[in-house]
């Protein structure tokens, strides 16, 4: 994010952190900051042109609607003129209710109070099922038939997965930052690189000389399997019903490259630079 907004030219950074001490060569500025303590956020805020915030939902305790709220009345008391939300889809508003995921759903109601804060400018960017995922927490696996590859309970053959290179997240927020004109209405901007099917994934990853696998397995089975599996199985499902966007989102998909000026990286070519080549 930061390295996007060096790059543009046209900013001067302040980067907000818990030990500027352990950042100093994050930006021009460094200052120290808390989510979890407002009372830090007047003066990190304090003469800001614009605001780009994301909270983490998985770190232990986070309170995302807390700090979300706490950050955007700090943002406004400071009269910044453009804020920018990382947010996700609603995914009980999409299924009316039939899936429940914390993770999306907590960041996207909070896009109601940024709305409703009467900044100048503010815009949304969505993140995408990450590539990097694929090297992290669902890396390839031995499977029980002695291959390497994956076994989730997502029908391989439909195409549902918005995915990305999420470092390049931040070329969507320095593009907004520069055209609030264009997209500082409450425009949605979703990075997106490919749009793909898990039958995709691995046939990409296998003509690039991997030999992956893929195995479908019923929604009960991947859910009993480890801490953590029945949230990553309603996600699958998920996906399955609704893609990740919950919507085809073109239109805006195309907006938010217009606004990054560039295509985003994708799969093939970022597998073929980052994804582990086969032992000979």
């Amino acid at each position: 994010m930061l390295r996007a907004l060096q790059a543009s030219s046209q900013f001067k950074l302040r980067a907000l952190t818990r030990d500027p001490d352990k950042h100093r060569n994050l930006a021009e500025e460094v200052v120290a900051a808390d989510l979890n303590r407002p009372e830090t956020l007047e003066a990190a805020f304090k003469a800001a042109h614009g605001v780009f915030l994301v909270t983490n939902f998985w770190e232990e305790g986070a309170n995302e609607l807390k700090q979300a709220t706490a950050a955007v009345r700090a943002a406004k008391d400071a009269d910044v003129k453009h804020f920018i939300w990382s947010t996700l889809p609603n995914v009980e508003a999409i299924s009316r209710g039939k899936f429940h995921l914390p993770h999306f759903t907590g960041k996207a109601k909070i896009d109601q109070i940024v709305k409703e804060a009467g900044f100048a400018n503010r815009t949304f960017v969505i993140a995408p099922f990450y590539y990097q995922n694929l090297l992290g927490p669902l890396a390839p696996q031995t499977q029980v038939d002695g291959s390497v590859g994956w076994a989730l309970p997502l029908d391989p053959n439909v195409r549902c997965v918005h995915i990305g290179d999420i470092t390049e997240l931040g070329n969507i927020v320095a593009g907004a930052f520069a055209h609030p004109d264009e997209v500082g209405n409450g425009e949605y901007l979703p990075l997106v690189g490919d749009f793909m099917s898990f039958n995709e994934i691995v046939d990409t990853l296998n003509r690039q000389g991997h030999q992956f696998s893929f195995k479908q397995v019923p929604t009960e089975v991947f859910a009993a399997s480890f801490p953590g599996a029945a949230e990553a199985a309603e996600t699958f499902r998920y996906f399955e019903a609704y893609t990740y966007l919950g919507s085809d989102s073109y239109d805006r998909i195309a907006l938010a490259n217009q606004i990054a000026g560039w295509q985003p990286t994708g799969f093939s070519a970022w597998a073929r630079m980052n994804f582990p080549a086969l032992a000979a």
